[in-house]
């Protein structure tokens, strides 16, 4: 075992734990290439929950597997700093990001029965996440595993152990990822829209079981979503994502309080909240389509869907300061930060 908990490698630490500037993700496709990342800066604190929002397509999951190593072999990926508690992603050696992998990075993929492997009982893929890493007994890796099964709030554990990931549901295989997660205690888990695929009652108990466990491990999390009304229940930051870039960025109570960005703007406006959309009601939408990022995109990305959009949002606008920690990449950022129309303490529907 690690001789520091998280909690404790947390607060030695005072840097960020994983700085990202200029991220770039390029992909080759049959029309050209795919600009799916295009230069994007976010932090990660220790400990921390940053959310990382935005529509289908906007570059949240390219961005995962690029910090994970996990994207296509043709995928082109570049940046100024790509750093993970003093090591240096874009240049480590593949065997040393292969052991970072798992140990002190992990990550929950969306879909669980495809990133359990349907050969092997759940206690093999637990035991072996942990052996992998570390030198422990099998006796050891196997206790490590029913706890954590346990802990996640899978009842009967030793027999789910012997079970295989089909023999489960959607919410205990995804119970399962999370504990698999935290084998090695990792610094750092990445979670990919882990409550998609699930119902709403249970995306309820996932997110409160997430927040719940990154909070006593002392874990830092980026948690990748689409749905802001995930970021109002968990959320410490909030980087959000349009079109390869981060458009905005602020903690979750400044961003739920007064966002800067007419995407963002948009966004809340889209959510249902109790008590002020009524029941049968149009649900409000962003008009337009997300430009095409196999071509170039010039000036504000935004532009061709924003209402607030002028002849200065064909220059490209530099991502400014609004307040102190919190930037957004709109050349009207200052004139538009006003009150939210849903708060961080609203429950939506």
């Amino acid at each position: 075992m690690n001789n520091l908990s998280s909690a404790e490698r947390s607060t030695a630490s005072a840097s960020p734990l994983l700085s990202v500037k200029q991220l770039r993700v390029d992909l080759p496709v049959a029309k050209g290439t795919l600009h799916a990342v295009r230069g994007i800066d976010f932090h990660v604190e220790p400990g921390e929950m940053l959310c990382l929002v935005g529509e289908s397509g906007c570059g949240k999951s390219m961005t995962s597997l690029a910090l994970m190593g996990l994207l296509p072999r043709k995928a082109q990926v570049s940046a100024g700093c790509l750093n993970f508690d003093g090591i240096d992603l874009l240049t480590v050696p593949e065997r040393e990001r292969s052991n970072l992998r798992g140990a002190r990075m992990a990550m929950i993929f969306q879909e669980p029965m495809t990133a359990l492997n349907p050969a092997y009982t759940l206690g093999n893929q637990l035991c072996e996440a942990l052996r992998r890493h570390q030198r422990v007994s099998r006796k050891a890796a196997h206790d490590r595993a029913l706890y954590l099964l346990k802990r996640v709030g899978i009842s009967a554990a030793e027999e789910r152990m012997r079970q295989y990931p089909h023999q489960l549901s959607g919410g205990l295989r995804q119970r399962v990822m999370i504990a698999m997660a935290l084998m090695c205690e990792p610094d750092l888990i990445i979670a990919d829209e882990p409550t998609t695929a699930l119902d709403v009652t249970i995306q309820a108990q996932i997110l409160h079981l997430l927040r719940d466990l990154q909070q006593e491990f002392g874990t830092a999390v980026i948690f990748i979503t689409h749905d802001l009304g995930v970021v109002a229940r968990i959320a410490d930051r909030v980087a959000v994502m349009y079109a390869g870039e981060v458009i905005e960025t602020a903690s979750a109570k400044a961003l739920f309080q007064a966002p800067s960005h007419p995407y963002t703007q948009g966004l809340l406006r889209c959510i249902p909240t109790s008590g002020k959309t009524l029941p049968g009601s149009r649900l409000q939408a962003i008009p337009g389509v997300v430009p095409n990022l196999v071509e170039k995109v010039d000036g504000c990305a935004f532009c061709n869907r924003c209402d607030q959009a002028a002849e200065l949002c064909r220059t490209t606008p530099p991502l400014q300061t609004v307040a102190d920690g919190h930037l957004s990449r709109c050349h009207f950022a200052q004139q538009l930060a006003k009150p939210a129309l849903i708060s961080a303490q609203e429950e939506p529907l």
